[in-house]
């Protein structure tokens, strides 16, 4: 992550956090940048992260929902009594427990679900 110029304890040049290993200078331990004791003095550290930088830095892709193809089965509907319904099934609770499997009616398109 890169200093914009606004975080004053991170080097203007690599990003790295400061040292203040002298009364008239901070050091970027990275790149040997030096920079004046009175530009961060009696300053407070702010430094905001957010989860895509994290992400971005650990290189992790989100995974998207995508659309499934659906399967079909005899089932009957709830709502309208049609007997076809189109179904998929996700792990809503823990491992140990049983998917659920949601139901689309192939005719009225109710949507319904079993445990």
């Amino acid at each position: 992550m890169y200093s914009r110029g606004r975080d004053f304890l991170f080097c203007h040049l690599c990003g790295t956090m400061l040292t203040v290993p002298s009364t008239d200078y901070a050091l970027c331990p990275l790149c040997k940048t030096k920079c004046n004791i009175k530009d961060i003095k009696g300053k407070e550290i702010s430094y905001t992260i957010s989860a895509e930088d994290i992400r971005r830095e650990l290189g992790i892709d989100l995974i998207e929902e995508q659309k499934v193809q659906l399967s079909k089965v005899n089932k009957t509907c709830e709502k309208c009594g049609h007997g076809e319904a189109a179904f998929y099934t996700r792990q809503m609770r823990s491992a140990d427990e049983g998917q659920t499997t949601f139901y689309t009616c192939t005719r009225c398109g109710h949507q319904f679900q079993e445990n």
